[in-house]
């Protein structure tokens, strides 16, 4: 039973990575290509690129596997053998349930010690990658302004880099394009360290505008016109070159966290929750001191509040617009402390439930693939197809039906609309019920996806309403 599984299995979850992986580079292409990119540095995004994609192929492939397994055992009528032989199918699958389980403690340690070592790799290089400016590419006819300061065009170009009719604007000054370069021909390459971009332009002439020679202020302006055979133009290429950001920037994701990082950091959210609402009820009681008036607070003057309609009458009328005006400043500096303390609770929250989404996220991995097993065994039991063909189809079905609901709870819990205890093992409650169901059928030797019981039940029906 071993030996029938872990061949489809490694088969199904290469083949997954794979799937994910072009689904990884097609979304990402367009931050690739054009860059410049050592080899090195695209097979690095690429490996962690799949250590993070082990998180959603792992359990489609037990899901896959376990299917393709029992509808092959049962297409050349081995599970019929081994139910002669008086062995359940539940016994019969212990061994996978062993294999499994074993595979779900290792999904679990996966997750929390090498997939967030593997999401900040992958993260602060991805990073870089995307904040990462083109290669320098001159075209012909058009002006680069990739380089700092520097304006290019050239009117031709040849395949051996040759360059014709160059046009260089130096704009480094801020007083507009002061320094023109053109020369009739030249040839372009970079330095052996690809930190700087070589010209050697021939037959050329150089155009430059500046400021009179006496120290006093002068409108006038020299203007030299330069001629020469051959020279050397030079420009630096480092803000071409992949800038790699610090991996600290990155650590305070949640994805990028091991479990007891995730409760660490849950803890102290909740203690700043806490200490903000404490100082909330402190702010307020100060304020509170800080614009209380003596002339309101004797019991002389708050029983004399009871013979006026409005406490403004207590006022001289000399003072009333002051006094009006200065309990509006006082609500507006109640108010702004207050969402100021309200801001810093929901984010405080919004951050709370993003470590709780991480730490439950840790151990429904495991889980789900259980489940997911419990689903694809008895279902292969139970349609008795092998192959590549239908097993393939109702895999896909119900691990994006495991895929959605969980999505959706998952969304619920970041909205607030949900716990996270609820959200995140919401797939798990919904689809744990649907494997324990078709466990029971394949038990029972159910005939719940044979087409053909249902084409004779079809023609049973009909037959008898014509007999009526």
């Amino acid at each position: 039973m071993f030996k029938a599984f872990i061949r489809p299995f490694i088969v199904t979850f290469f083949i997954v990575m794979f799937i994910l992986l072009m689904l990884f580079l097609f979304k990402y292409i367009d931050d690739l290509i054009g860059k410049g990119f050592e080899w090195y540095v695209i097979l690095q995004l690429l490996m962690y690129a799949s250590a993070t994609n082990v998180a959603m192929a792992l359990p489609l492939a037990i899901l896959l596997s376990s299917i393709m397994t029992f509808g092959s055992l049962g297409e050349n009528y081995e599970l019929v053998a081994i139910k002669s032989a008086g062995i359940p199918l539940q016994r019969a699958m212990m061994p996978l349930v062993i294999t499994v389980g074993v595979l779900g403690i290792a999904a679990f340690l996966f997750s929390d010690y090498m997939l967030p070592k593997a999401n900040l790799k992958m993260g602060s290089l991805l990073y870089d990658v995307r904040n990462q400016k083109a290669a320098f590419l001159i075209k012909e006819g058009i002006f680069n302004n990739s380089i700092p300061g520097y304006a290019i065009r050239v009117k031709k170009k040849d395949a051996d880099q040759t360059l014709h009719d160059v046009l260089i604007y130096n704009r480094n000054t801020t007083n507009g394009n002061l320094n023109v370069l053109w020369a009739k021909q030249g040839q372009m390459f970079i330095s052996d360290d690809n930190q700087m971009l070589v010209l050697k332009l021939k037959n050329g002439k150089r155009y430059e505008e500046t400021p009179g020679t006496s120290g006093t202020y002068n409108p006038r302006q020299r203007f030299t016109r330069t001629f020469f055979k051959e020279t050397e133009q030079k420009f630096d290429l480092s803000s071409f070159n992949l800038k790699r950001t610090d991996e600290d920037l990155f650590k305070s994701n949640y994805q990028m966290m091991s479990l007891n990082q995730l409760k660490f950091y849950r803890d102290s959210f909740e203690t700043k929750g806490d200490s903000n609402i404490r100082s909330t009820y402190k702010d307020l009681a100060l304020l509170a001191r800080t614009y209380r008036t003596d002339s309101l607070s004797s019991k002389s003057q708050v029983k004399l509040l009871k013979k006026y309609k409005d406490v403004i009458e207590l006022i001289p009328a000399d003072k009333q617009l002051q006094t009006l005006q200065s309990s509006k400043d006082q609500i507006r500096t109640i108010k702004d402390v207050l969402n100021r303390k309200e801001l810093f609770t929901a984010d405080n929250i919004g951050r709370i439930r993003g470590f709780l989404i991480e730490i439950n996220r840790k151990f429904t991995l495991a889980v789900s693939c259980m489940v997911l097993f419990f689903i694809g065994a008895p279902l292969g039991a139970i349609i008795r197809k092998g192959g590549l063909g239908l097993p393939v189809v109702m895999s896909v079905l119900f691990f994006l039906l495991y895929h959605i609901i969980s999505t959706i709870g998952e969304k619920s819990v970041k909205e607030g609309s949900l716990s996270p205890a609820l959200g995140m093992w919401i797939a798990i409650f919904t689809l744990a019920p649907l494997g324990a169901f078709l466990t029971y059928k394949a038990t029972a030797d159910s005939v719940l996806f044979d087409l053909d019981y249902y084409k004779r039940w079809v023609v049973r029906l009909f037959s008898k309403k014509e007999d009526k």
